[in-house]
């Protein structure tokens, strides 16, 4: 079964930005995505959890593209996230039916 190269995005953000972001996703061309809530954690200020937070919780938001749209849709990306609480990863992935992404 032939397998093709493509990039998995992940971001974790605040709740309430969730709709701002797939908005954002799907203005970039992403043809899907998961949104996932996030039961709690650690980072920079500590342990946290789902309960304790003021504005909803978290999410994280995940969605496959092709690598050669990986720069634009983390430019757009960027323009949600950077003045809110969040973290964005990329990682390589495989798929088998290419043709979805």
């Amino acid at each position: 079964m032939q397998r093709h190269h493509a990039k998995r995005v992940e971001i974790i953000i605040e709740e309430p930005m969730s709709r701002r972001l797939t908005q954002t996703l799907t203005e970039a061309g992403v043809t899907g995505f998961t949104v996932l809530s996030v039961h709690g954690g650690s980072g920079r200020s500590g342990v946290w959890t789902r309960e304790g937070q003021i504005s909803g919780g978290m999410v994280a938001v995940v969605c496959i593209i092709r690598p050669e749209r990986l720069d634009g849709l983390l430019e757009a990306i960027f323009e949600v996230v950077e003045r809110h609480i969040g973290v964005v990863s990329v990682t390589d992935c495989e798929v088998l039916r290419a043709e979805r992404f």
